[in-house]
């Protein structure tokens, strides 16, 4: 009887080995699958451009060289063209300033080319006069064109950031009425500005102009532009970047960083 009953005692404990894994295993599966918690992976969503223009893939270009060759001949042709057609409107003032203080009186075709002029420049409520065409003077001027493309280089970072790429904004402008353009996404809260999006590149230069030669945190700038051309003097790109102090909030220090920026890439700037 005990020779049955020890082997009755063998058989339970074999079939209890066999099966612990089994039964002991299971709840404490059971336990450590409650604690595991399934993060859902974000997908990433790549913006569409919201222009159609080409545009070369700068961020690709791993050659320092290239990159800033390429970028500088990108920008260059449009900065070039804005700054012809301020030269031709210039030229329209001046002849008529000389008319006026000649007392000479102006044709209906030059009337009506200035009145344009003025509009372009947001003077549209000023009467022509010797005042008036001075001080449209003052804003109707030329960009050095080291500093407008080492301002682009700088604010689009070689033309690789999210603004220049989807927006086609190169200098960083910004716009103030809802859905007017792309909304940055370090935006401090209560903030409504937006980064402007432009459908051409020659858009984009002629805004940036435009906001140059008529802003008021810019006026520093046209007086030091004024004051080299009464002087006869060239206009220095690196003089009127001291007039830029309003353009970024890290102000001499980012005139410092175009200065040095227009010293390491002078070689580009007559290609």
């Amino acid at each position: 009887m005990m020779k049955k009953l020890g082997l009755l005692f063998v058989v339970v404990l074999s079939v209890t080995a066999l099966l612990y894994p089994f039964i002991w295993g299971q709840v404490d599966v059971a336990q450590t699958s409650e604690k595991v918690k399934v993060v859902p992976v974000k997908k990433q969503v790549v913006e569409k451009p919201l222009h159609n223009v080409d545009l070369p893939q700068f961020a690709k270009i791993k050659d320092i060289k290239e990159k800033k060759s390429r970028f500088f001949d990108f920008i260059r042709g449009p900065v070039e063209r804005a700054n012809a057609r301020v030269r031709e409107q210039r030229a329209s003032l001046e002849i008529a300033l000389m008319m006026v203080q000649n007392q000479q009186p102006l044709t209906q075709t030059q009337q009506d080319k200035v009145v344009d002029i003025f509009a372009d420049y947001g003077l549209e409520d000023e009467e022509i006069s010797e005042l008036s065409l001075i001080h449209a003077l003052r804003r109707v001027d030329v960009i050095p064109k080291e500093l407008v493309m080492m301002q682009a280089a700088n604010e689009s970072a070689w033309g690789t950031s999210r603004f220049a790429r989807i927006g086609l904004n190169f200098f960083g402008q910004w716009c103030f009425s809802e859905g007017c353009g792309l909304v940055p996404n370090r935006r401090n809260d209560g903030a409504k500005h937006e980064v402007a999006v432009y459908q051409s590149v020659q858009e984009a230069v002629d805004s940036y102009f435009y906001n140059i030669n008529t802003h008021n945190a810019y006026r520093e700038l046209r007086d030091i532009r004024a004051s080299l051309r009464e002087a006869q003097q060239p206009l220095s790109a690196k003089e009127l970047a001291y007039g830029l102090m309003s353009y970024s909030e890290r102000g001499e220090a980012y005139i410092e960083e175009l200065h040095a920026m227009m010293d390491h890439n002078e070689a580009y700037f007559e290609e």
